[in-house]
């Protein structure tokens, strides 16, 4: 037994990857559900219009983080605010002291939602402070009529279905095509590949089509079954969701090639792909509102391709949000997928070339050559 563990810890301490992977994941979780896993939304992003939207900025509860007052908009103005996401609530000003006051809340940020519903309440009934009263008639939220835009029920289905794409897309895309690339390497076919007549690109590509036309079909397959079983709306353009969705595909196919490159077995590849796949799981802003999260952590959720294709997603299925409001998330997306699917392609062209090496030297004038007996 002796002889058999300390055997265990020397292949374990050669293993590099798995070393890192069980040290990594503790600490992983321990961060995300200490400091990012926080359903308690400190601060809500809020813009305020209309007339007088100075006071009014300072009547509202702390926890609504004003980050824009315009004295001029009215409730169209706000209703568009939020339609491309630029907060989650937006407070409409009255004009003069007595005016009703009207609240839209972005009913597709569920946690940011209910918070900002909370906080209202209890400044409306004077519970936000011990011992305070309600508000005068003369304040600027007496009278204040509250609207939920987009899922006024606070359905979690609706929030959800367009996550679940992405979640899919990423599977698909980063775990079955890293699978399906170690695989040719293992049972020896790269080699017989590599000295066909084809270019690295033709293989790299011809790798990854089926696995794109499997996601697509999943994703198309999710977002009806979501609108049909759950009654999750559509109303945005189909043409802007199929442009994210292909950005974010390209994405994370090149990322699973990435990892069959660097990864000799299927079990390495798992590993990569589960490191790669948790975070973006829990800090792309699916479960937990990426501003409720520190700093410290909130960095990572920015550098996630899945944090901007939920931001498509959700912006166009539940918003209806215009490919104009959308530019920054789809811009990052394409980044992205120029970055990671280059640095794939030349890793692959690079796994490749040792048998490209072979093939040339078999080449018509290496045949001839040797039969003259003459080294090639």
């Amino acid at each position: 037994m002796r002889a058999i563990a300390v055997k265990e810890f020397r292949e374990l301490r050669r293993d590099r990857r798995t070393l890192v992977m069980l040290f990594l994941l503790p600490l992983l979780f321990l961060v995300v559900f200490g400091y990012a896993a926080s359903f308690d939304i400190k601060n809500v992003p809020t813009i305020v219009v209309g007339g007088g939207s100075d006071l009014a900025a300072t009547a509202l509860p702390s926890q609504l983080d004003v980050v824009r007052t315009d004295s001029s908009g009215d409730v169209a103005s706000a209703r568009d605010a939020l339609r491309r996401g630029e907060a989650v609530v937006a407070f409409v000003a009255p004009a003069k002291a007595g005016d009703a006051a009207q609240i839209l809340v972005d009913g597709t940020e569920l946690f940011a939602a209910q918070a900002a519903l909370r906080h209202l309440a209890e400044l409306r009934s004077g519970g936000g402070t011990p011992g305070a009263a309600p508000p005068s008639a003369s304040s600027p939220i007496a009278g204040v009529r509250i609207a939920i835009l987009y899922n006024p029920d606070l359905r979690t289905a609706v929030i959800m279905i367009p996550g679940l794409c992405g979640i899919i897309l990423v599977f698909v895309g980063t775990v079955a095509t890293a699978l399906g690339v170690v695989r040719e390497r293992q049972s020896g076919t790269m080699e017989q590949l590599a000295v066909m007549p084809f270019r690295p690109r033709d293989i790299f590509l011809g790798k990854i089509a089926p696995y794109l036309a499997i996601a697509a079909a999943d994703m198309v397959v999710v977002v009806v079954a979501g609108m049909a079983l759950f009654d999750v709306p559509f109303r945005g353009s189909v043409a802007t969701f199929a442009l994210g969705a292909v950005l974010f595909l390209f994405v994370t196919l090149g990322t699973g090639v990435f990892i069959s490159t660097v990864s000799q077995t299927q079990g390495q590849a798992i590993q990569l792909a589960m490191m790669t796949m948790l975070p973006q799981f829990l800090l792309s802003g699916l479960f937990f509102p990426l501003y409720s999260m520190p700093w410290g952590v909130r960095w990572i959720g920015y550098l996630l391709p899945l944090t901007y294709f939920i931001k498509v997603a959700r912006g166009v299925m539940v918003r209806g949000a215009p490919i104009g409001a959308l530019w920054l998330p789809l811009l990052v997306l394409a980044v992205m997928a120029a970055a990671i699917f280059t640095a794939s392609t030349l890793r692959f062209r690079r796994d490749l070339a040792p048998a490209g090496g072979e093939r040339e030297n078999s080449s018509p004038a290496g045949e001839r050559a040797t039969a003259e007996g003459v080294p090639s």
